[in-house]
């Protein structure tokens, strides 16, 4: 996958029901992690911009076959350009400027930009996005506080993320407008015990 490709970040949203939130302090593990998450069912594989191996991380998890590895916590220009270049294959945003969201779109790379309230999901919409990350999911209200904010934004889908875990995760997925959470619930322990949990976080949206 690539810029401008034909998928959309609505076909990544809907690849997996659950996708791990993954902060790497070493690039060494970012394939083993990668292998195991992906032989558990979970192909979008979020690396979040908070350690200094996080470029790398990338660009390892990109050699494993079907996963689809994408930057979170892009928070500027800078940031885009640079996981750009270590091919990323969509952007997560903690929350929507149009000066980080006009070159991302432009760019044709699928774009999650984060979301709590209405006036952000309105932004979107003036730059024409419908799909939103809902953060912090539960400090922001959790479920009510998103079925409150979708009613009048029907034509919106979401992805909750923080504090979403392995018992709150069906109550959200069954809620139509939301097609996947995020999570970094799936990630501790060894890799045989990380692909047993991806593959039962996996089978959530039943």
């Amino acid at each position: 996958m690539t810029a401008n490709s034909t998928v959309t970040i609505a076909d990544i949203m809907q690849t997996s029901a659950v996708i791990p939130v993954l902060v790497i302090e070493d690039a060494a593990l970012a394939r083993p992690l990668a292998e195991a998450l992906v032989a558990g069912g979970l192909r979008v594989l979020e690396v979040t911009l908070r350690t200094g191996a996080a470029l790398e991380a990338i660009a390892e998890m990109k050699k494993v076959p079907g996963a689809i590895v994408g930057a979170g916590t892009v928070v500027n220009t800078q940031q885009f350009a640079r996981v750009r270049d270590a091919g990323a294959e969509f952007i997560v945003s903690p929350g929507l400027t149009e000066r980080l969201a006009t070159p991302i779109i432009e760019s044709g790379v699928p774009f999650l930009p984060g979301i709590a309230n209405a006036a952000d999901i309105m932004t979107g919409l003036d730059l024409g996005l419908t799909h939103f990350k809902f953060f912090p999911a539960e400090a922001n209200g959790g479920l009510k506080a998103l079925k409150a904010l979708a009613a009048p934004f029907y034509q919106c889908s979401f992805c909750p993320t923080g504090g979403i875990t392995e018992a709150s995760a069906p109550d959200w997925l069954a809620f139509k407008p939301v097609l996947c959470v995020g999570g970094s619930w799936v990630t501790g322990g060894t890799m045989a015990e990380i692909e047993i949990k991806a593959r039962a976080a996996n089978a959530l949206r039943g």
